[in-house]
């Protein structure tokens, strides 16, 4: 018989089912494979293909030779496959054929999904519960933006916002330990893990567990400055036990301000000898600098200097000045701001001070913590940038106005203090605000001085931002609608800038073109005279 005959009487593909149902999460997105099996696999991936032809029977009774998608509406719920076969009819007579199965996609929800429908409340397996007893909630926002940066709470059940910390809720014990095992990695923590017995089958030998692991932060926050015990402060070279914190991270990174020794602490010291915040960022105050004369001493970015400052509240009413030396000699310039503790007239605990010999006799009347820049923020403007936010239950006394009043305080110190600091801001992701573009004034000769005193403020650059991909939308493209009639002709007057100035290097270009086109002409031209 001929190929014709053969392909008309004889068909390949028989047994085969030509249409599948298949199972979809609607919830999380995966695909069910019995028995229990749950698949995470996107459109028209090698994943997704693989299941697929898993999922067809009698397909291992023939030669597959090639497999390919075709394409459909993501919304139809159908897949199609195409594939190639090959099987031999007759005594060295193979056939090939080629065919299309349709895959029916089936909504089913899988068990985490129904558990998290279910709710937290009698569903979570393991909690892990961050606390940190301090006054604010800085310390918490950061942790977030870290968690949202490297998504480590892609496994949690739910989130519960507490009033001194979060509870993180789980499916699965070693969700949970993984999750305390990215904090240890990003904060100089301390745990201890504890389970209830919930029921158990006397029969199966079953038991059921739920597991409670309490995780600890220090009370130790960036620029606290902090008296190190007489035992940490030997081991940590002989140091002055009077440091400053510059930075936190799985460490406590601290640093003399007078010798611009820097050291770090870790959680294990830390631990074994305890200690608290001599004052916080709260009891800053505002200092105007008179005169620096470096030393030149420099460790890193840092350098040594000698500062006299007055306090801003004092100045012009009387002539009382600080003489001090401080780690912020490569910034400060006579006539900038400074953020300093005044510990001359600070309220210390003497339990705090029993590493420093003499007691309050060897305390400096002043430590610089950090530059300041009163002028930018006196001026009131949206910021061009955002952060995103975990998805959280509130206890109920964290809903009343005066809680809220702080934890929005606290937010706008954290948003500043990334202003200011570009290795904060380089650690996380900061996202574009929708409708509002970043501020560029041209320099006017009213605020020469400010401009000259403030130059060097950290403006977040419009590279440093991503494009908020998730929460685009229709509602998100129509938003500045809504905005006032100032905003808007504001934001025309800055696409009209920007307009003019892309029109002014085009013409700068075409005229750039014509000048070396003038020139290779006459230059041509020269060489036939000489020619002839």
């Amino acid at each position: 018989m001929c190929v014709n005959c053969i392909r008309s009487q004889v068909d390949i593909t028989e047994g085969i089912p030509k249409q599948v149902t298949i199972q979809w999460c609607k919830g999380c997105g995966r695909y069910h494979e019995p028995p229990g099996r749950w698949l995470v696999a996107s459109l028209e991936s090698k994943e997704l293909l693989s299941y697929c032809l898993r999922r067809v029977r009698q397909v291992n009774k023939v030669k597959l030779i090639d497999a390919n998608f075709v394409w459909t509406e993501p919304h139809s719920k159908r897949i199609k496959v195409k594939l190639t076969i090959q099987k031999e009819v007759f005594t060295s007579t193979i056939l090939q054929q080629v065919f299309i199965i349709e895959f029916v996609v089936a909504n089913l929800f899988c068990p985490d999904c129904h558990k998290v429908e279910a709710g937290s409340e009698n569903t979570w397996v393991a909690v892990a519960q961050v606390r940190q007893h301090v006054t604010h909630k800085r310390t918490f926002f950061w942790l977030e933006q870290l968690i949202l940066r490297h998504n480590a709470h892609h496994q949690t059940l739910s989130i519960k916002e507490e009033p001194e910390g979060l509870d993180f809720y789980f499916t699965n014990e070693n969700h949970c330990a993984r999750f305390v095992d990215f904090l240890q990695a990003v904060s100089p923590l301390r745990f201890k893990t504890a389970k209830k017995l919930v029921s158990h089958d006397m029969h199966s030998n079953i038991f059921n567990y739920k597991y409670t692991t309490s995780i600890e932060i220090p009370p130790i926050c960036k620029d606290d400055l902090v008296c190190l015990p007489s035992t940490v402060a030997r081991q940590l070279g002989n140091i002055n036990p009077v440091v400053l914190v510059h930075k936190v991270s799985n460490l406590l990174h601290m640093v003399d301000p007078w010798t611009l020794q820097t050291v770090e602490l870790n959680a294990g010291t830390y631990w074994r000898f305890p200690f608290r915040a001599l004052t916080t960022k709260s009891n800053l105050v505002e200092y105007i600098v008179i005169d620096v004369e470096p030393t030149g001493t420099t460790n890193g970015k840092m350098a040594l200097a000698e500062i006299t400052i007055a306090k801003n509240s004092d100045f012009g009413r009387n002539d009382r000045q600080f003489l001090t030396r401080t780690h912020l000699g490569h910034i400060l310039n006579p006539g900038d701001m400074v953020l300093g503790y005044d510990v001359s007239t600070a309220n210390l605990n003497d339990q705090d001070l029993e590493g420093l010999r003499g007691g309050y006799k060897n305390l400096p009347d002043v430590v610089l913590v950090r530059k300041a820049y009163p002028q930018r923020r006196s001026k009131v403007k949206a910021r061009h940038w955002k952060l995103k936010a975990l998805a959280k239950e509130r206890e109920e006394t964290l809903n009343r106005k005066s809680a809220l009043d702080a934890a929005d305080k606290d937010y706008e110190e954290f948003l500043n203090e990334l202003e200011e600091d570009p290795e904060m801001r380089s650690q996380i992701h900061l996202f574009k605000a929708a409708g509002i573009l970043p501020e560029k004034r041209a320099p006017q000769d009213g605020d020469m001085d400010v401009d000259d005193a403030e130059a060097d403020f950290p403006e977040v650059e419009i590279e440093e931002l991503l494009d908020d991909m998730e929460g685009l939308s229709i509602a998100d493209s129509a938003a500045t609608v809504h905005l006032s009639e100032a905003e808007q002709q504001m934001m025309m007057m800055q696409q009209q800038q920007q307009i003019l100035f892309m029109q002014q290097q085009q013409q700068q270009q075409q005229q750039q073109q014509q000048q070396q086109q003038q020139q290779q002409h006459g230059f041509v031209q020269q060489g036939f005279g000489f020619m002839q």
